[in-house]
């Protein structure tokens, strides 16, 4: 922008539209934006209307030119996940999908649950060139050599959960979170807390509740509160599992009192189990979870949010952009079509907070 004396203005010529924009007008996820242009089920009248109208005033329409992005290629984004079931996963399908099909994209999803999986759908023997145009890990590991293949293949890599340099990655900073949900429980004079974490079932392991409780326990060595590790319990990342931990934790001689479920879902379940103890969530036991699942809010969990749904939408950006850039460039149909960059050789870090509702009060138990 560039302005004189006169303070008048030149803008430069705005860009494309793109369906955040119509999100953020309308105020709601790029999901529920792809679902209501294209007529989907799960969305209401009257947002359907209010998203139809800022799409047409804003003169959004998605871009018919992605629909290959170049010659002889599949023009298929598959995304790979450990599980089909669980709201994050979910959340976060309907993210990356929604900028799929804005860029004129099909999008498959598959499981990949344990690294047998894993190393099936990389084997080059099986192809996946011929298959997809590029593939999203959401909390499935990759091995060096298997992203050096991908790249031979030219195949375009990006990843939700972990960074693979050089491939767009989005992940946040777990250890933060696990800060900021001790220095909470910490200042409502908590001291006796408990955690409810651990890895889910199943050896696609991940960071994240490493991560997690490296920063919880750091915040509480560092208000010399003693870490008590018999406290932190597996709850499996799920409700039944936050249930059977709460109520292990509830069961022990020394009860907390304040836990972290180091995930929303493992928060309800721990309500559930507190619910059955006759506690008062927030008065008799504090409880703080984390994602800001959409439920949060009609249980008044306090939580530390993430953006879920913006995992996806924002690693589909990128990964896009880079096809597209890869595809101007490249040569004879043989040429890998995309590869590293120097561009993403750090992840995208998207923002967490705290949310405070009634599940976390002063301390009032012993």
């Amino acid at each position: 922008m560039v302005s004189d004396d006169s303070d008048t203005t030149i803008h430069a010529p705005p860009r494309r539209l793109t369906i955040e924009h119509v999100a953020a007008e309308a105020g709601v996820s790029v999901a529920t934006v792809s679902r209501a242009l294209r007529g989907l089920p799960n969305v209401t009248p009257s947002t359907r209307e209010r998203v139809r109208a800022v799409a047409d005033r804003l003169n959004y329409h998605p871009d018919p030119a992605a629909t290959r992005l170049a010659a002889g290629r599949t023009g298929t984004v598959t995304l790979a996940i450990p599980s089909l079931f669980g709201w994050y996963f979910s959340t976060v399908i309907a993210g990356a999908e929604a900028v799929c099909a804005d860029a004129g994209l099909e999008f498959q999803v598959i499981a990949v649950s344990t690294p047998t999986h894993r190393d099936r759908l990389l084997d080059e023997s099986r192809r996946l060139e011929r298959r997809t145009d590029a593939l999203i890990l959401v909390d499935v590991t990759i091995e060096p050599e298997q992203v050096a293949s991908l790249e031979r293949r030219g195949v375009g890599l990006a990843t939700i959960g972990s960074n693979v340099v050089g491939h767009p990655s989005v992940c946040i900073d777990d250890e933060l979170v696990g800060q900021i949900a001790a220095e909470h429980l910490l200042a409502l004079g908590h001291r006796r807390i408990g955690v409810i974490g651990g890895r889910p079932e199943g050896p696609m392991s991940f960071d994240v509740p490493e991560a997690r409780w490296r920063g919880f326990s750091r915040e509480l060595a560092a208000a010399d509160v003693a870490v008590d590790h018999e406290c932190n319990v597996n709850g499996n990342f799920s409700l039944d599992g936050g249930y059977e931990a709460m109520t292990q934790l509830l069961r022990a001689p020394s009860r907390p009192t304040a836990v972290f479920a180091m995930s929303d879902e493992m928060a309800f379940g721990a309500l559930m189990a507190c619910n059955e103890h006759s506690l008062r969530v927030g008065t008799d036991i504090s409880l703080i979870g984390v994602d800001d699942h959409e439920f949060s809010r009609v249980v008044d969990l306090t939580t530390v949010r993430q953006p879920v749904a913006d995992h996806g939408s924002v690693v589909a950006r990128l990964l896009v952009a880079a096809l597209r850039k890869s595809a101007r460039h490249a040569g004879d149909p043989g040429e890998p079509v995309v590869g590293a960059s120097d561009e993403h050789d750090e992840p995208v870090r998207p923002a967490v907070s705290l949310v405070e509702r009634s599940s976390t009060g002063s301390i009032s138990c012993t």
